[in-house]
Protein backbone atom coordinates (compact mmCIF):
# COMPACT_ATOMS: atom_id res chain seq x y z
CA UNK A 1 0.00 0.00 0.00
CA UNK A 2 3.00 2.59 -0.26
CA UNK A 3 5.89 2.16 -1.49
CA UNK A 4 6.01 -2.45 -2.82
CA UNK A 5 5.09 -3.00 -6.42
CA UNK A 6 3.13 -6.21 -5.03
CA UNK A 7 -0.46 -6.82 -4.14
CA UNK A 8 -0.52 -8.38 -0.25
CA UNK A 9 -1.86 -10.67 -2.11
CA UNK A 10 1.06 -11.66 -4.63
CA UNK A 11 3.28 -10.99 -2.06
CA UNK A 12 1.76 -13.97 0.16
CA UNK A 13 2.84 -16.29 -2.69
CA UNK A 14 5.85 -15.39 -3.52
CA UNK A 15 6.43 -15.92 0.31
CA UNK A 16 4.83 -19.05 0.36
CA UNK A 17 6.59 -20.31 -2.80
CA UNK A 18 10.26 -18.82 -1.00
CA UNK A 19 9.75 -21.28 2.23
CA UNK A 20 8.53 -18.15 4.41
CA UNK A 21 6.69 -19.31 7.63
CA UNK A 22 5.63 -16.36 9.65
CA UNK A 23 5.38 -12.80 8.03
CA UNK A 24 4.50 -9.20 8.51
CA UNK A 25 3.33 -6.43 5.25
CA UNK A 26 5.45 -3.44 6.61
CA UNK A 27 4.17 -0.50 4.66
CA UNK A 28 5.28 2.87 5.30
CA UNK A 29 2.85 4.65 8.01
CA UNK A 30 0.15 2.82 6.37
CA UNK A 31 -1.76 0.33 7.97
CA UNK A 32 -4.49 -0.23 5.26
CA UNK A 33 -3.18 -3.35 3.36
CA UNK A 34 -3.06 -5.55 6.79
CA UNK A 35 -6.51 -7.40 6.47
CA UNK A 36 -6.21 -8.36 2.94
CA UNK A 37 -2.17 -9.01 4.00
CA UNK A 38 -3.88 -11.29 6.84
CA UNK A 39 -6.65 -13.01 4.40
CA UNK A 40 -3.85 -13.88 2.05
CA UNK A 41 -1.60 -15.07 4.39
CA UNK A 42 -3.93 -17.38 5.82
CA UNK A 43 -5.26 -18.61 2.27
CA UNK A 44 -1.57 -19.78 1.50
CA UNK A 45 -1.29 -21.07 4.68
CA UNK A 46 0.96 -19.22 6.13
CA UNK A 47 1.36 -17.19 9.68
CA UNK A 48 1.07 -13.38 9.89
CA UNK A 49 1.94 -10.57 11.91
CA UNK A 50 0.09 -7.42 11.37
CA UNK A 51 3.17 -4.73 10.73
CA UNK A 52 3.76 -1.31 9.69
CA UNK A 53 6.81 0.63 9.48
CA UNK A 54 6.60 4.43 10.67
CA UNK A 55 8.63 7.34 9.44
CA UNK A 56 10.30 9.15 12.16
CA UNK A 57 13.38 12.22 12.49
CA UNK A 58 15.89 11.42 15.35
CA UNK A 59 19.11 13.60 15.34
CA UNK A 60 18.02 15.18 11.70
CA UNK A 61 17.46 11.78 10.44
CA UNK A 62 15.00 9.97 9.11
CA UNK A 63 14.89 6.47 11.08
CA UNK A 64 12.01 3.74 10.37
CA UNK A 65 10.73 2.19 12.85
CA UNK A 66 8.68 -1.09 12.18
CA UNK A 67 6.08 -2.29 14.56
CA UNK A 68 4.50 -5.77 14.93
CA UNK A 69 1.71 -7.58 16.03
CA UNK A 70 -0.74 -4.53 17.05
CA UNK A 71 -4.18 -4.09 17.02
CA UNK A 72 -4.37 -2.68 13.63
CA UNK A 73 -7.87 -0.83 14.88
CA UNK A 74 -6.49 1.38 17.35
CA UNK A 75 -7.63 4.26 16.88
CA UNK A 76 -4.81 6.99 18.34
CA UNK A 77 -2.08 4.66 15.84
CA UNK A 78 -4.92 5.16 13.25
CA UNK A 79 -4.60 8.96 14.03
CA UNK A 80 -0.86 9.24 14.24
CA UNK A 81 -0.16 7.57 10.91
CA UNK A 82 -2.53 10.09 9.21
CA UNK A 83 -0.96 13.21 10.71
CA UNK A 84 2.70 11.37 9.40
CA UNK A 85 1.28 10.80 6.00
CA UNK A 86 -0.09 14.13 6.09
CA UNK A 87 3.07 15.92 5.34
CA UNK A 88 4.47 13.84 1.76
CA UNK A 89 2.14 15.84 -0.38
CA UNK A 90 3.21 19.05 0.15
CA UNK A 91 7.02 17.99 0.02
CA UNK A 92 6.52 15.50 -3.00
CA UNK A 93 4.90 19.22 -4.59
CA UNK A 94 8.76 21.05 -3.87
CA UNK A 95 10.94 17.80 -4.87
CA UNK A 96 8.94 18.03 -8.27
CA UNK A 97 9.48 21.83 -8.50
CA UNK A 98 13.43 21.37 -7.67
CA UNK A 99 13.50 18.83 -10.45
CA UNK A 100 11.88 21.22 -12.63
CA UNK A 101 14.99 23.25 -12.48
CA UNK A 102 17.30 20.52 -13.68
CA UNK A 103 15.06 20.49 -16.45
CA UNK A 104 12.91 16.97 -15.13
CA UNK A 105 9.50 18.07 -15.91
CA UNK A 106 6.05 16.78 -14.96
CA UNK A 107 7.99 14.37 -12.04
CA UNK A 108 5.32 14.75 -9.17
CA UNK A 109 2.44 13.56 -12.01
CA UNK A 110 4.93 10.80 -13.05
CA UNK A 111 5.64 9.71 -9.64
CA UNK A 112 1.75 9.98 -8.40
CA UNK A 113 1.42 7.31 -11.29
CA UNK A 114 2.82 4.66 -9.29
CA UNK A 115 1.30 5.25 -5.81
CA UNK A 116 -2.52 6.55 -6.75
CA UNK A 117 -2.37 8.12 -3.66
CA UNK A 118 -0.65 11.47 -2.72
CA UNK A 119 -1.01 10.93 0.74
CA UNK A 120 1.62 7.76 0.46
CA UNK A 121 4.12 9.58 -2.54
CA UNK A 122 7.83 9.13 -1.70
CA UNK A 123 11.10 9.16 -3.15
CA UNK A 124 10.86 5.77 -4.64
CA UNK A 125 7.91 6.74 -6.83
CA UNK A 126 9.54 9.69 -8.05
CA UNK A 127 12.70 7.38 -8.69
CA UNK A 128 10.96 4.96 -10.76
CA UNK A 129 9.64 7.59 -12.61
CA UNK A 130 13.42 8.77 -13.42
CA UNK A 131 13.87 5.10 -14.41
CA UNK A 132 10.75 5.18 -16.41
CA UNK A 133 11.49 8.29 -18.83
CA UNK A 134 15.70 7.65 -19.20
CA UNK A 135 17.12 9.71 -16.60
CA UNK A 136 18.42 6.97 -14.61
CA UNK A 137 19.04 3.26 -15.77
CA UNK A 138 17.88 1.69 -11.81
CA UNK A 139 16.53 3.50 -8.89
CA UNK A 140 20.00 3.22 -6.91
CA UNK A 141 21.24 5.60 -9.35
CA UNK A 142 18.69 7.62 -8.96
CA UNK A 143 19.72 7.84 -5.66
CA UNK A 144 22.99 8.70 -6.09
CA UNK A 145 22.21 12.03 -7.92
CA UNK A 146 18.94 13.39 -7.10
CA UNK A 147 16.48 12.98 -4.09
CA UNK A 148 19.58 12.91 -1.39
CA UNK A 149 20.63 15.39 0.78
CA UNK A 150 23.03 17.78 -1.70
CA UNK A 151 21.66 16.83 -4.83
CA UNK A 152 18.59 18.08 -6.89
CA UNK A 153 14.87 16.92 -5.27
CA UNK A 154 15.99 16.66 -1.82
CA UNK A 155 13.25 18.25 0.87
CA UNK A 156 14.07 17.30 4.32
CA UNK A 157 11.24 16.48 6.14
CA UNK A 158 9.91 16.25 9.66
CA UNK A 159 8.36 13.06 10.51
CA UNK A 160 6.74 11.45 14.10
CA UNK A 161 9.11 11.58 17.47
CA UNK A 162 10.66 8.85 18.43
CA UNK A 163 8.65 8.78 21.55
CA UNK A 164 5.30 9.16 19.56
CA UNK A 165 6.16 6.17 17.16
CA UNK A 166 7.20 3.82 20.27
CA UNK A 167 3.64 4.89 21.60
CA UNK A 168 1.39 4.31 18.82
CA UNK A 169 2.98 0.76 18.45
CA UNK A 170 3.05 -0.35 21.86
CA UNK A 171 -0.13 1.18 23.21
CA UNK A 172 -1.94 -1.12 20.89
CA UNK A 173 -0.27 -4.52 21.84
CA UNK A 174 2.32 -4.10 19.20
CA UNK A 175 5.99 -4.29 19.69
CA UNK A 176 8.20 -1.49 18.08
CA UNK A 177 11.52 -2.18 16.28
CA UNK A 178 14.32 -0.29 14.60
CA UNK A 179 14.73 -1.04 11.63
CA UNK A 180 18.05 -1.28 9.71
CA UNK A 181 20.12 0.25 12.28
CA UNK A 182 23.28 0.29 9.92
CA UNK A 183 21.61 2.09 7.16
CA UNK A 184 20.98 5.53 9.43
CA UNK A 185 24.43 7.95 9.11
CA UNK A 186 25.01 8.40 12.89
CA UNK A 187 28.31 8.98 14.22
CA UNK A 188 28.90 6.27 17.49
CA UNK A 189 27.31 8.29 20.02
CA UNK A 190 24.01 9.31 18.19
CA UNK A 191 23.08 5.81 17.55
CA UNK A 192 24.14 5.28 21.37
CA UNK A 193 21.45 8.12 21.66
CA UNK A 194 19.13 6.41 19.35
CA UNK A 195 19.17 2.95 20.88
CA UNK A 196 18.93 4.44 24.51
CA UNK A 197 16.02 7.00 23.78
CA UNK A 198 14.57 4.04 22.06
CA UNK A 199 14.68 1.31 25.38
CA UNK A 200 13.41 4.42 27.36
CA UNK A 201 10.49 4.84 25.44
CA UNK A 202 9.49 0.98 25.74
CA UNK A 203 11.28 -0.33 22.33
CA UNK A 204 11.97 -4.10 22.80
CA UNK A 205 13.54 -5.11 19.54
CA UNK A 206 16.02 -3.81 16.73
CA UNK A 207 16.46 -5.69 13.26
CA UNK A 208 19.77 -7.51 13.01
CA UNK A 209 19.45 -9.67 9.56
CA UNK A 210 18.26 -7.29 6.93
CA UNK A 211 17.97 -7.02 3.37
CA UNK A 212 19.94 -3.83 4.01
CA UNK A 213 22.65 -4.76 6.30
CA UNK A 214 26.21 -6.26 5.71
CA UNK A 215 27.57 -9.46 7.15
CA UNK A 216 29.59 -7.52 9.70
CA UNK A 217 26.81 -5.13 10.59
CA UNK A 218 24.74 -8.82 11.26
CA UNK A 219 27.32 -9.08 13.55
CA UNK A 220 27.34 -5.64 15.11
CA UNK A 221 23.80 -5.43 15.40
CA UNK A 222 23.72 -8.84 17.17
CA UNK A 223 26.33 -7.27 20.07
CA UNK A 224 23.89 -4.15 19.79
CA UNK A 225 21.13 -6.02 20.65
CA UNK A 226 22.56 -8.04 23.37
CA UNK A 227 23.93 -4.62 24.94
CA UNK A 228 20.36 -3.50 24.91
CA UNK A 229 19.09 -6.43 25.73
CA UNK A 230 16.29 -6.00 22.72
CA UNK A 231 15.28 -8.91 20.80
CA UNK A 232 16.11 -9.18 17.18
CA UNK A 233 14.31 -9.33 14.18
CA UNK A 234 14.92 -10.38 10.94
CA UNK A 235 13.18 -8.46 7.69
CA UNK A 236 14.30 -8.73 4.34
CA UNK A 237 13.25 -5.02 3.50
CA UNK A 238 11.70 -6.67 0.06
CA UNK A 239 10.17 -3.86 -2.08
CA UNK A 240 10.07 -5.64 -5.88
CA UNK A 241 11.71 -8.30 -7.92
CA UNK A 242 13.21 -5.86 -9.95
CA UNK A 243 14.48 -3.54 -7.19
CA UNK A 244 15.45 -5.20 -3.76
CA UNK A 245 18.76 -6.73 -3.11
CA UNK A 246 17.08 -9.30 -1.33
CA UNK A 247 14.51 -11.64 -1.92
CA UNK A 248 11.45 -12.96 1.06
CA UNK A 249 13.21 -15.53 2.77
CA UNK A 250 16.66 -15.72 1.57
CA UNK A 251 18.10 -14.01 4.53
CA UNK A 252 20.72 -16.17 6.96
CA UNK A 253 19.15 -17.14 10.32
CA UNK A 254 19.14 -15.17 13.51
CA UNK A 255 22.27 -15.68 15.51
CA UNK A 256 20.99 -18.63 18.18
CA UNK A 257 21.96 -16.73 21.20
CA UNK A 258 19.52 -14.03 20.90
CA UNK A 259 16.16 -13.57 21.81
CA UNK A 260 13.60 -13.34 18.17
CA UNK A 261 11.02 -10.74 18.13
CA UNK A 262 7.95 -13.41 17.44
CA UNK A 263 8.92 -14.63 21.16
CA UNK A 264 7.60 -11.63 22.94
CA UNK A 265 4.50 -11.39 20.42
CA UNK A 266 3.70 -14.67 19.92
CA UNK A 267 -0.11 -14.13 21.56
CA UNK A 268 -0.43 -11.86 18.51
CA UNK A 269 0.33 -14.09 15.83
CA UNK A 270 -2.29 -15.17 13.18
CA UNK A 271 -2.03 -18.38 12.92
CA UNK A 272 -3.09 -19.82 10.01
CA UNK A 273 -4.81 -23.12 11.09
CA UNK A 274 -5.35 -24.55 14.56
CA UNK A 275 -2.51 -25.25 17.36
Amino acid sequence: MSDGTLTPEALAQRAKLNGVELWALTDHDEIGGQQRAAAAAKAEGLHYLTGTEISVTFAHETVHIVGLGFDPNDAAMHAGLLATRGGRGARAREMSAQLEKVGIKGAYEGALKYVGNPELISRTHFARYLVETGVCRETHEVFRKYLTEGNPGFVPTRWASLRDAVHWITDAGGVAVIAHPGRYKFTPSEEYALFTEFKTHGGQATEVITGSHTAAEFVKYAETAKEFGLAASRGSDFHSPDESHTDLGTLPYLPGDLTPVWELIASRIQYASAH
